[in-house]
Formats: C-alpha cells, sequence, structure tokens
C-alpha cells in the first residue's frame, strides 16, 4: 500500500530500507531475545487454554490423562524458555534488571505448579470405574495461568522499553557522527566518518524496521514508513552532496544542497523518535483534522446524532463545522488547475449544502418544543438531504483531484525539465539554467498543489500521511534539485557535481512513480467505498417509512475494516480449496460441507467488493444464516468420524471441534439480533465471525485428512497381519 512508502533504493547505505528489515546482514542479540520472548508466549497461550477448557468431573482414559500431563509439561518448558530469554535481557540491561528478573520468578514459580497439578503421579484417587477425575484443584491451575500471563505480559512491556531505549541510542550515534560529517574538511576525514555512520545507519534502519513491522496502530505505520524513506533517500544524497561540497567548497550553492539534506534527515530521525515514544512536540495538532473527507466524517456523525438526542450539540456549533469544511474546498476552487466545470459544479453543492443546513436547523428548532410524527419524519428527511449532499461533494472533489493527478504525471512522464537541467549543467549555460529552473519551480508548485488536494480526498489516514511525505518531497527535492544543477553549471566539468545532480534528479522521478502508485490506491479505495454505500442504500429501497431509511455510516474506517476482513476472507476461501483438493474421496461429508462453506465465503468476499450474486444486506444476512447452519452439519460429521480415533486423536480433534460450535452459535445469533439502522457495525460483526469460522475450517481440513490417513495406514497394517496371520495358520 501506499501507506508504506518505499521508494526506490539508491544503494549504500540507504538502500537498507527499502525492505524493512529482512534486507539486514547485522543483527543485534537483543532482538533477537526480544522477538523469541514473543514466540515463545503463542504456544504458552495455546496450550494453557486446552487445560483450563477441560470440564470439571470430565472422566478421561488413563492414556488421555497422559496426553493432558504432557501439555502440562510442555507450559513448564515453555516457561523455561521464556524465562531463559528474559533473564538474558535482564542481564544486558541493569537498570531494568532486577524488575524482569521478578517477573521471571512468578513466570517460573507459575509454570512449575502448573506441571505439579496435570502430574499424574500427583492424583492417587481412582473412581470406581477405574478412570480419574481431572483437575481436582482446578482453581489452582487458574490462579496459576493468571499470574504466568501476568508476569509474561511485565517481561514483554520491560522488553519493549530495552528495544525503545536502543533505537533512541542508536538516533544518538547517527546524530553524533552527522555532526562530525557536517564540519569535516578532507576526504580521507570524510570517507572513514561516513563509513562509521554507514554502519550506524544500517543498524537504525535495523531498528526502525522492526518497530514499524511491530506497529499495530496503521496509521503510526504510515509516518514510520515515511520517516524511513526520507532517510534511505537522503541517505545516498548526502554522499554526493558532501563529496561536492569537499570538491568545491567556496561554492554556496553546494553547501546549500547539502545543508538541506541533513536538514531533512535530522527532521525524519526526531520523526521516528517521537513515534517510538508516542510523543507529539509542542502540542502538534492532528494531521488528519485539515483533511475535507475527515470534516465531513465528523459533521455527518454530529448531524446524524441529533436522531437519538436533539440537545446534542448547538446550531452554532453546526454552522462553524460545516463552513469550516466548505472554506476547506476553497483549495479546490481558487486552484489555477481546477477546470471551470468542476469548479462551478463544487460551488453549487456548496451553497445546496448550506440551505439544507439551514433548512435541518429550522426542522430540528420545531422537534425541540414540538414531538409529532410530523416533525420527526421532517428532520428525519432533512438529515438525508444534507447527507446525500455532502456525498455528492465527495464525489465531485475526489473527481477533481484524481483527474488532476492524472493528467500531471501523464504531462510530466518523461522528465523534460529534468533532462534539461543536466544538459544545461553540463553545458555551463547559466541563462538556460534560470529558464529551467523556473520552469522546474512551476511543475513542484503543481505537484505540491496536487498532493494536497489528493490528501483531502484520500480516505484513510494512511494514505492522508502518505499525500502529506509526497507534498513534502516534492517541495524539498525540487529545490534541491535547482542548487545542484546551479553547483554543476558554474563547475561544468565536476564530474563529482554531475553524479550529484543524477542523485537528486532519480530521487524526483522515484516520488513521481510513487505519486502514480498513491493515486491509484486512492481512486480503488474510493470507488469501492462509493459501491459499497450503493449496495446499502439498495438493502433499504423497499422499506415503507422514513424510519426505516435511516441510514447506516458508512465512514472510511469502517469500509477499510471491511474490505480488509473482505479480503482476508477471500485468501482463507483459497486455503480452504487448497486442502479439500488434498482428499482423494471427494464425497466424503466433510469435504462437501467444508467445500460449501468455501464457497458461500467466497461470495461474502465478493460482496464486500461490491460484486458477486449478493446484492443487498438482506441477500448477506440469510447467505450467513445457511453457512452457520452448514458449519454445524461440518461438526456433526466431524464428530461422527472421531469416533474412529484413538483416545489422544479423538481428543485433539474434539477440542477443534469444541472452538468451531460456539462460533456457529454466535453467527446465528447475530444475524437474527436486530441492530435497527447499524448495518455496517452488523455486517462487521459477521464477516469478523465468518473469518475466524474459516480460518477453523482450514485447520480442521488439514487435521481431518493427516488423521484419516493414519487411521488408514494403522488398517492397511492390521490387514496385513491379518492375512499373515492366516497364511502362517493355514501352513
Amino acid at each position: 500500500m501506499a501507506a508504506s512508502p518505499g521508494p526506490a533504493g539508491v544503494g549504500g547505505a540507504g538502500a537498507v530500507y527499502g525492505s524493512g528489515s529482512s534486507g539486514f546482514a547485522l543483527d543485534s542479540g537483543l532482538e533477537i531475545k526480544t522477538r523469541s520472548v514473543e514466540q515463545t508466549l503463542l504456544p504458552l497461550v495455546s496450550q494453557i487454554t486446552t487445560l483450563i477448557n477441560h470440564k470439571d468431573n470430565t472422566k478421561k482414559s488413563d492414556k488421555t490423562l497422559q496426553a493432558i500431563q504432557r501439555v502440562g509439561q510442555a507450559v513448564n518448558l515453555a516457561v523455561g524458555r521464556f524465562v531463559k530469554v528474559g533473564e538474558a535481557i535482564a542481564n544486558e540491561n541493569w537498570d531494568l534488571k532486577e524488575e524482569i528478573n521478578i517477573a521471571c520468578i512468578e513466570a517460573k514459580q507459575a509454570g512449575e505448579t502448573i506441571a505439579a497439578l496435570t502430574d499424574i503421579t500427583n492424583l492417587n484417587h481412582l473412581e470406581s470405574d477405574g478412570q480419574i477425575t481431572i483437575f481436582t484443584d482446578k482453581t489452582g491451575v487458574i490462579k496459576a495461568a493468571r499470574l504466568l500471563l501476568s508476569s509474561v505480559t511485565k517481561v514483554l512491556l520491560l522488553a519493549d522499553r530495552v528495544v525503545i531505549k536502543q533505537i533512541i541510542t542508536s538516533r544518538n550515534k547517527v546524530l553524533a557522527t552527522m555532526e562530525r560529517l557536517e564540519k569535516v574538511n578532507s576526504f580521507q576525514e570524510f570517507v572513514q566518518i561516513f563509513s562509521q555512520f554507514g554502519n550506524e545507519m544500517v543498524e537504525f534502519a535495523h531498528l526502525s524496521g522492526d518497530r514499524q513491522n511491530d506497529l499495530k496502530d496503521e496509521k503510526k505505520k504510515a509516518k514510520m514508513a515515511a520517516a524511513r524513506a526520507v532517510l534511505e533517500k537522503c541517505t545516498m544524497m548526502l554522499l554526493t552532496a558532501s563529496k561536492t561540497c569537499l570538491r568545491h567548497p567556496n561554492c554556496e550553492s553546494a553547501h546549500k544542497n547539502k545543508e538541506g539534506v541533513f536538514d531533512r534527515m535530522k527532521v525524519a530521525l526526531d520523526k521516528v523518535i517521537e513515534i517510538v515514544t508516542d510523543c507529539k512536540p509542542n502540542g502538534e495538532t492532528d494531521i488528519s483534522s485539515i483533511s475535507i473527507f475527515t470534516g465531513i466524517k465528523e459533521f455527518k456523525m454530529n448531524i446524524e446524532a441529533l436522531r437519538e438526542n436533539l440537545y446534542f450539540q448547538s446550531k452554532e456549533n453546526l454552522s462553524v463545522t460545516l463552513e469550516v469544511i466548505l472554506e476547506r474546498t476553497e483549495d479546490f476552487t481558487d486552484s489555477a488547475y481546477t477546470s471551470h466545470e468542476h469548479r462551478e459544479r463544487i460551488l453549487e453543492l456548496s451553497t445546496q449544502a448550506r440551505m439544507e443546513l439551514q433548512q435541518l436547523i429550522s426542522v430540528w428548532i420545531q422537534a425541540q418544543s414540538k414531538k409529532t410524527k410530523s416533525i420527526a419524519e421532517g428532520l428525519e428527511l432533512s438529515i438525508l438531504k444534507i447527507s446525500h449532499s455532502l456525498n455528492e461533494l465527495k464525489k465531485e472533489l475526489h473527481s477533481t483531484a484524481t483527474q488532476l493527478a492524472a493528467d500531471l504525471l501523464k504531462y510530466h512522464a518523461d522528465h523534460v525539465v529534468l533532462k534539461a537541467l543536466k544538459l544545461t549543467g553540463v553545458e555551463g549555460n547559466l541563462e538556460a539554467l534560470a529558464e529551467y529552473a523556473c520552469k522546474l519551480s512551476e511543475q513542484k508548485e503543481q505537484l505540491v498543489e496536487t498532493c494536497r488536494l489528493l490528501r483531502h480526498i484520500s480516505g484513510t489516514e494512511p494514505l492522508e500521511i502518505t499525500c502529506i511525505h509526497a507534498e513534502e518531497t516534492f517541495q524539498v527535492t525540487g529545490q534541491q534539485i535547482i542548487s545542484a544543477a546551479e553547483t554543476l553549471t558554474l563547475h561544468p566539468s565536476s564530474k563529482i557535481a554531475k553524479e550529484n545532480l543524477d542523485v537528486f534528479c532519480e530521487a524526483w522521478e522515484s516520488q513521481i512513480s510513487d505519486m502514480s502508485t498513491l493515486l491509484r490506491e486512492i481512486n480503488d479505495f474510493n470507488v469501492l467505498l462509493f459501491k459499497i454505500i450503493l449496495i446499502f442504500l439498495l438493502s433499504q429501497k423497499n422499506n415503507a417509512n422514513l424510519k426505516s431509511l435511516k441510514p447506516d455510516k458508512p465512514d472510511s474506517e469502517e469500509q477499510a475494516k471491511i474490505a480488509k476482513l473482505g479480503l482476508k476472507l477471500g485468501l482463507l476461501t483459497s486455503d480452504a480449496d487448497c486442502e479439500i483438493e488434498k482428499w482423494e474421496d471427494q464425497e466424503n461429508e466433510i469435504v462437501q460441507y467444508g467445500r460449501n462453506m468455501s464457497s458461500m465465503a467466497y461470495s461474502l468476499y465478493l460482496f464486500t467488493r461490491g460484486e458477486g450474486p449478493l446484492k443487498t444486506s438482506q441477500d448477506l444476512i440469510h447467505q450467513l444464516e445457511v453457512f452457520a447452519a452448514e458449519g454445524l452439519k461440518l461438526t456433526a460429521s466431524v464428530q461422527a468420524f472421531s469416533k474412529q480415533l484413538k483416545d489422544d486423536d479423538k481428543l485433539m480433534l474434539l477440542l477443534e471441534i469444541n472452538k468451531l460450535i460456539p462460533l456457529c452459535h454466535q453467527l446465528q445469533t447475530v444475524t437474527k439480533t436486530s441492530l435497527q439502522n447499524k448495518v455496517f457495525l452488523k455486517v462487521d460483526k459477521c464477516i469478523t465471525k465468518t473469518r475466524s469460522m474459516m480460518a477453523l475450517l482450514v485447520q480442521l481440513l488439514s487435521l481431518c485428512y493427516k488423521l484419516l490417513k493414519k487411521l488408514q495406514m494403522e488398517n492397511n497394517r492390521w490387514v496385513s497381519v491379518t492375512n499373515k496371520d492366516t497364511m502362517d495358520g493355514k501352513t
């Protein structure tokens, strides 16, 4: 996604940024240990859940009891590995050593307690039928599990503090070396210091890349990606700009060029630390507040809240909010690049929105003094009208910005101005330099303004952040290209000055390419959003009264979430189909139910894209009801199959079934629950449940296939042995 800007690598230390953390030769022991801590947590959770999920007074055979004991021992062993990792981190970080060691001791005690409570030798009381009752002290197991998870969480939090500290330390080393590079006066000294700087940048890139991959907040991840993209490009720029300065120490444009690179790198380094430590300097405001789409989303939430509370806010606040939104549309209407038709349409829709707000306020005042059915319906109609106008305004702004961006990218695809600047520099033509520098400045302003318009209609915070990154990059790089071209024009025979100009031109071309990708993703997102809005409007079209016409709020975040869930659902159907293809007996009941569920899940995936046979939310709900019923049929078939298995295999399979059955019932409940006008919320819940069921289906199909193969092999051995005994008897 464009939310993770990764321009083309430029070689040297900068090339490590483009592929995240996977491209590094350098790896710190602490990061390996920290990842190991997290990896050991996953099997712990699974094993503890298995233990606690056993019912009280459940009688099991001795063989099954041995399997449970092995789970308890596995938990203890995993805890042991976890503790070793934690202690290793503690030994390398004296300021946190005591806290980490205490948490490790608690984890160790909890693991030993779980092992002891599941030990067969401690369960000597046999029942009259020769079977043993498991977990006479289940409370003790739960208490130990809670202590274990609490101590594990403490260690992870402390390890996270260690990683943050390490990133800050790495940044400080980079800054210190950069200060030395700024003051260097000889090539020999520069080569030596830059070599050290390269190693430090690789380490910082590694640490920040791992952190970026671990971030759950998409907005922070996009900010981190943007900052790292700057560092990637600027590292190579720093090399050539510094060498040019050393070669031409009295050239003012060369010094200006170098200083611009240093300044931008320092800002990017600070931005990474700001994200890592989760703090905003000098009370910085959230960038999302400047987006028109974000403003419209908040405004619609406010007017829709009037349905539940007529005194939710004042009329003045609502009017001010709309005026702020419409003022921002001046970025479109005041632009010299906006066509006359688009400008007129935007102004028309803005006027219409103002008029409809006045009508809404008039009905709103009446509704506060009189509560009649006709006034309530009038309020509802006013809300629907202004919402529709704002949706039309969004479409018009989207069309204006994307059309302008597409035309601009097409016009500048051949980079004529950059080629002319390079030729001018080699020729030493100062007069031509001024002409083409002016043309590049004009192109830069066009691109910056276009990025600003795209930011307004991007639809999601990650895409918005990427627009801001592109805007800043064009603004800074454009000026740096001009100063680099000036240096070459003043020293036309300088190879390093020519190389320096080439590097900055490549960065510009790379950003143009990234902008094309960004435009495509904004287009894809908004087209998908408009499709889903249309689907939900169609789902309401047969309703008779205004109350049932209250639309859900298909805002960009909800849409993004549903689209993401839909994509994951589509991938899971592919996994399920792959598992089904392994079965030789395609008529097997388990295979048939699995194939039906996969087919229905794929229809749901198409629905999230505005495609396929499901056209309305009612179609979707009906499909989900059938899907849940098919899931219960599958569990019945798997239970029947489990009766053929031995105790250990049977227990393993039943544990998986016991996860699927509740999900089927929960999905049935959600489909029958009336969420009134929260259509998007209902769809979100349904698709989330469906995705969880599909993930379990993939696991079940794989497990059943393996157990069936194992059963067939055992049966073949038994037949072989029986035949041999029969032959021996005849002999």
